[in-house]
């Protein structure tokens, strides 16, 4: 009888609860119907009903049996991650990152190269696009259809329209719909927000944040930036900028000028690029025989050369790092005393340049915060930092998609594939 009945449009009443049936268990913590019972409070019957209705959209399977405790072994529901796939990508200041995923966030395949983002919208774009069709390509003809799209970029974007906002780091972006543009290339919905929110995103489902349900993300790279889990919850702020902590001011000095437009920006002095500049005037002035090396065989001097001279045992790469780890660490330690988090977790290409920096930032953290804050702060490096923005992004297409009112506007179709305009649903 359950499954005639699920045939049938679900009724607007019913929602809250096929909702929270495909949360519980595409979140991988339940496996079977009375752990959907006890989980969700609700009554056998509603679940029989979701589980069915979900199962006939294709949403769910029935699994194996679940090993038995004694009863009758009760049967494994499946969240159907492989029903659709995204389209998931992630734009730094100096390299591009593509990968097809699963609604599960699984990786399928995935392509990384070298990029300068101040190319601008258009052609950026259009080499992800171009990529976005080689992954697709590589995909067998019987191969789901795109259900979203997500991308991440190293600025502030406003979140309810996917657009960026002044991004210092990326000129000729301000207001650009990225949005629109790759919405109407591969009929989907499309969803963009700053990098480090979805690396944090990614964090906290399937990476070091995924038992913690206050962290905060440090991405140090280029520019600096934060992201936020509060609650188990990602805070973007009103309009989607919360965690912009590479523009808080950390000096009173009119020689230091970020590309923000401001003066004394911690970007401007701990940064990658200011790491890259900051090599390069030791090199000039003699101070680094290691970095002046290299500045003689013509090549730029760059953060990660600073890095490798540190590990060399270079004294003045040493120091830099060190003052970068210094100054990011004395702004975390206002954030981890304001904040309170349980996890400070800090990547970006910058963060991989060894223990220096990382020791540097630990030290001033539990030195300056407040006692109660750092008793149990842990503060870690991402492990897989370079992979964790694309899941990320993957979390945040199917967290839209599967939210309780998308869900209801696309699940009678059995798919949201073709339907763009499930963004402007709130």
């Amino acid at each position: 009888m359950a499954e005639v009945e699920a045939e049938r449009p679900v009724a607007p009443e019913q929602f809250d609860a096929l909702a929270s049936v495909l949360d519980l268990v595409r979140s991988g913590g339940v496996r079977t119907r009375s752990e959907l019972g006890r989980r969700s409070g609700l009554g056998r019957t509603v679940i029989t009903q979701r589980v069915a209705h979900l199962i006939n959209r294709g949403l769910l399977e029935n699994g194996n049996l679940h090993p038995s405790t004694g009863g009758r072994a009760a049967r494994e529901v499946r969240f159907r991650a492989e029903a659709g796939v995204l389209l998931v990508a992630e734009l730094g200041a100096t390299s591009i990152s593509v990968a097809l995923a699963d609604l599960a966030g699984k990786l399928l395949a995935q392509r990384e190269e070298a990029w300068d983002i101040a190319l601008g919208p258009d052609e950026t774009l259009s080499r992800v696009e171009e990529r976005f069709d080689e992954l697709l390509a590589s995909q067998p003809p019987s191969s789901p259809p795109v259900w979203g799209v997500g991308i991440g970029v190293p600025g502030p974007v406003e979140f309810a329209t996917g657009r960026p906002a002044a991004p210092p780091i990326m000129p000729g972006w301000d207001g650009y719909s990225i949005r629109n543009r790759l919405a109407a290339r591969y009929d989907a919905s499309v969803w963009v927000d700053n990098d480090v929110n979805l690396m944090a995103l990614g964090e906290l489902r399937d990476g070091l944040a995924r038992d913690e349900s206050n962290i905060l993300y440090v991405k140090i790279g280029t520019g600096i930036g934060a992201g936020l889990i509060s609650c188990g919850q990602l805070h973007r702020g009103a309009q989607g900028c919360a965690g912009d902590v590479g523009h808080v001011a950390v000096v009173d000095d009119w020689s230091v000028v970020c590309r923000c437009g401001k003066i004394g920006c911690l970007e401007a002095l701990a940064g990658g690029a200011a790491l890259g500049q900051q090599g390069t005037a030791a090199a000039r002035e003699g101070r680094s025989r290691h970095l002046a090396t290299l500045l003689e065989a013509g090549r730029q001097v760059s953060a990660r050369d600073v890095a490798v001279a540190a590990t060399h045992g270079d004294p003045v790469s040493v120091e830099l790092l060190r003052r970068s780890g210094r100054l990011v660490g004395e702004m975390l330690a206002t954030l981890v005393s304001f904040f309170n988090p349980s996890l400070v977790i800090i990547g970006g290409g910058v963060a991989a340049a060894g223990d220096h920096l990382l020791a540097s930032i630990r030290q001033t953290v539990y030195q300056r915060s407040l006692p109660l804050a750092t008793r149990e702060l842990r503060i870690s490096q991402s492990p897989v930092s370079a992979e964790i923005g694309l899941r990320g992004a993957a979390f945040m297409v199917t967290d839209e998609l599967f939210s309780r009112t998308r869900l209801e506007a696309w699940i009678d179709a059995g798919s949201p594939a073709g339907k763009p305009e499930l963004v402007e649903i709130r």
